[in-house]
């Protein structure tokens, strides 16, 4: 059972009690009414052939409330397409597969390229901005959540927290972000947020001061989550990272766009658990390294809008506060791991610590030698305005693929 301490700026949600399933999703069904919903699921085609996805699926046969489900399929062939339309068509939801391979979806990028708005960056940020677009397109869909589709621990009450924030006409949020603990097969884990993130996020508050923006960074209890749902209109604003800073650069944007009277985080999950990173120290493009790095980053060109100037120097001090504080956050997840009965095993902790530091001096150096790199996406407004038919188009294309 959670706590219900209200830590930062952010609305928190908590789980105080096991509510029954059934009642809450008879709420979501009168919410509906309102506040059609559609579920988008950003997928390769291998995450049909793992555990978790055909699990998710089965478990989404019995959430009525959601009208749509958006699947955004990477690294699909027409062979594997045609398997991923009967993997879905159990499914009871009206089930809209892009096909982000196929022909029709791969033209309407390159009339997105001859502007500049195509997404620049294969990955979860592209497909999840193409599944964003289609949401606006389609009628009657006012409130949108996103999960990954490698969750092994996947049950109904996670999508129905996930929506219940945004799609509850009582509520004023229209930023939701999931959060849950890391604790699988009696272990600790979630690293990157636990060693990492939050670590960093109060290293750069020692070093340039504790303004607005790193506050609110530091409420979220999970920053690093997969899972979030956002009302409509503000999909139209959102600009998407296309690297793997991802989740933290839709933190930023949302900063930058709402209120924080306008955005929560809600508990979704007792148990979570999904696809690990491996740390990968001599390869700075794989893994818990390459992540690292660019959440590094993305913190760097946050900072520096906000009118924050790094030098190198800086840049070795914030690593110095941050190694420090690091090795003290093992030292408290020690403690915690073993009243608890969970596995800690100290000397992969500080090996993940020292991995993370030169992460900082490598994010930096990127950061320094190129501050102007784009990290976003066009917004929909901005995609729009050039092409006005997009979104019909891109209903149209979708509907054709499935259709052959």
């Amino acid at each position: 059972m959670a706590d219900f301490f209200q830590n930062g700026v952010v609305t928190t949600l908590h789980k105080l009690r096991r509510r029954p399933l059934d009642e809450m999703e008879e709420e979501l069904i009168q919410f509906a009414r309102e506040r059609p919903m559609a579920l988008v699921l950003p997928s390769l085609y291998s995450e049909l052939e793992g555990e978790a996805l055909p699990n998710i699926v089965e478990h989404l046969k019995g959430a009525a409330y959601i009208e749509n489900i958006i699947v955004g399929l990477d690294r699909a062939n027409r062979d594997q397409f045609n398997h991923a339309r009967e993997f879905f068509s159990v499914l009871p939801q009206r089930v809209h597969i892009l096909w982000n391979d196929g022909e029709r979806l791969r033209s309407l990028d390159e009339r997105l390229k001859k502007e500049k708005l195509s997404p620049q960056q294969p990955g979860k940020g592209r497909n999840a901005w193409f599944c964003f677009g289609y949401a606006l397109a389609l009628e009657g869909c006012e409130a949108v959540a996103l999960h990954d589709c490698d969750i092994t621990t996947y049950d109904r009450s996670l999508p129905a927290r996930l929506f219940y924030p945004v799609a509850n006409p009582t509520f004023s949020f229209e930023f939701c972000k999931g959060y849950y603990a890391r604790i699988h097969q009696n272990k600790l884990t979630g690293r990157t947020t636990r060693l990492f993130v939050t670590p960093l996020l109060r290293a750069f508050k020692k070093v340039v001061g504790s303004i607005d923006y790193l506050e609110f960074m530091d409420s979220f209890r999970y920053p690093l989550s997969g899972e979030f749902s956002l009302r409509r209109d503000f999909i139209k604003n959102l600009r998407i990272p296309a690297d793997w800073g991802l989740e933290i650069g839709m933190l930023s944007e949302v900063y930058r766009n709402l209120s924080h009277q306008h955005i929560c985080q809600v508990d979704i999950a007792d148990e979570y658990d999904h696809k690990h990173q491996s740390l990968s120290p001599n390869e700075s493009d794989d893994g818990l390294m390459r992540m690292s790095v660019e959440i590094c980053k993305s913190l760097f060109r946050k900072l520096a809008t906000e009118g924050i100037t790094f030098s190198m120097g800086d840049i070795r001090t914030i690593k110095a506060a941050y190694y420090r504080l690091a090795l003290d956050y093992v030292e408290q997840y020690y403690y915690d791991a073993k009243i608890n009965g969970l596995g800690f095993d100290r000397h992969i902790e500080e090996g993940g610590v020292d991995l993370f530091a030169q992460s900082i001096i490598k994010a930096g150096e990127i950061f320094l030698e190129n501050p102007m790199e784009a990290a976003f996406i066009p917004n929909w407004n901005r995609v729009l305005s050039a092409y006005p038919d997009f979104g019909k188009q891109m209903l149209a294309a979708v509907a054709a693929d499935s259709s052959v």
